[in-house]
């Protein structure tokens, strides 16, 4: 199947891509993240192959309906000269020629294919078309104005974005939510970096038969995947930074209760041995303490002493609790951090070997 008619579909398979992703893929992934059934790192590990194993297939499969792009139909690359293009065509039109193909239907059909993708490499105005907007911008003439290009830009990702916020509304969806408009943004400029370019702006080994028409398709097919799948994940990996301050807060309002309890009490007791002369046992302040109601874990001996070893028992069950939550914390940020690091990093990498 050739590309002549891809243009006109691609906005209904973005549509369907986006209700596939959504009404299908998701159920799948949440059931692969529910909390119990793998390891958390399984579990991701697992999800993550599951989103990209179908993202591969279903573009894949895409790919191979629209069938090849005339570079691939000819076996030339994109830097191919005239003559190199000259010489590809007239080799395969002996071979596809219908009077050397008489018992082939198709070998009509094929021929023709053939000589269109010739006549439009051949001319240099239409292979800029082509590279730029495929075979749909062929067939409507089409030429590139910044204008229309940023009006047509604008009117796409405006409705993602609509459409994406809409899909990670909620504090639980935030981290989606900004994994999400990141890779929007860095599509974005991708997008613009690719289509005001002068030429191809990749390499040569970069896959040579492919146009820049084809690599903006690619990544608006994607998108819908990527959404789906920060969707998920981020939803798995939310954590309310809010429940974990209360925690926190609430740890050490405990913690500072209980100090002030135990105190309270080794200062009663301190009292009753200084009512007392100093000595020790049996005394009134002995009773006192050994009445005290026990305000934690075992103790001893109802002693200044003893009541100082409590605290410092509490001191210790109270920080196991505030610990855990400040890791919690810390590692919130810390993964917030990587992100932005990465993005970073991957932007500057991305330029780096596509402007050498």
């Amino acid at each position: 199947m050739s590309d002549d008619n891809s243009g006109g579909g691609d906005d209904l398979s973005g549509l369907s891509g986006f209700f596939f992703y959504v009404f299908i893929v998701h159920p799948a992934t949440a059931w692969i993240l529910r909390p119990g059934r793998f390891e958390r790192k399984k579990s991701i590990m697992y999800a993550i192959g599951f989103l990209a194993t179908l993202a591969a297939v279903k573009t894949g499969m895409e790919m191979q309906a629209k069938g090849p792009n005339n570079y691939a139909l000819l076996n030339v690359n994109r830097n191919s000269s005239p003559l190199d293009i000259k010489r590809a065509y007239k080799k395969l039109s002996l071979q596809l020629h219908p009077d050397k193909n008489p018992n082939d239907p198709d070998a009509s059909s094929k021929f023709d294919r053939v000589k269109k993708a010739y006549d439009v490499l051949m001319d240099m105005e239409f292979r800029e078309v082509y590279n730029k907007f495929g075979q749909d911008g062929i067939n409507s003439n089409k030429r590139f104005d910044e204008t229309q290009f940023f009006i047509e830009l604008g009117v796409f990702y405006v409705t993602w974005g609509i459409m994406a916020y809409v899909m990670t509304a909620g504090k639980r969806s935030s981290l989606a939510r900004q994994w999400t408009f990141t890779g929007m943004i860095v599509m974005l400029v991708l997008e613009i970096s690719i289509m005001t370019s002068r030429g191809n702006p990749f390499p040569s080994w970069f896959f040579p038969q492919n146009t820049e028409y084809e690599a903006v398709w690619l990544m608006h097919t994607l998108f819908p995947a990527l959404m789906n799948g920060c969707r998920s994940i981020g939803g798995y990996l939310y954590v309310d930074l809010e429940a974990q301050t209360r925690q926190l807060l609430t740890g050490l309002l405990e913690q500072n209760k209980d100090i002030l309890l135990v105190l309270r009490d080794v200062q009663i007791g301190v009292q009753n041995v200084q009512a007392n002369g100093g000595g020790g046992g049996g005394g009134a302040g002995a009773a006192r303490l050994a009445n005290a109601p026990p305000l934690g874990g075992p103790v001893s001996r109802a002693t200044p002493t003893g009541k100082i070893k409590e605290l410092q028992d509490r001191l210790h069950s109270s920080n196991s609790t505030v610990q855990q939550a400040v890791s919690q914390l810390k590692t919130e940020k810390s993964n917030s951090n990587l992100g932005f690091y990465a993005m970073i990093l991957g932007y500057v990498a991305f330029s780096y070997i596509f402007s050498s």
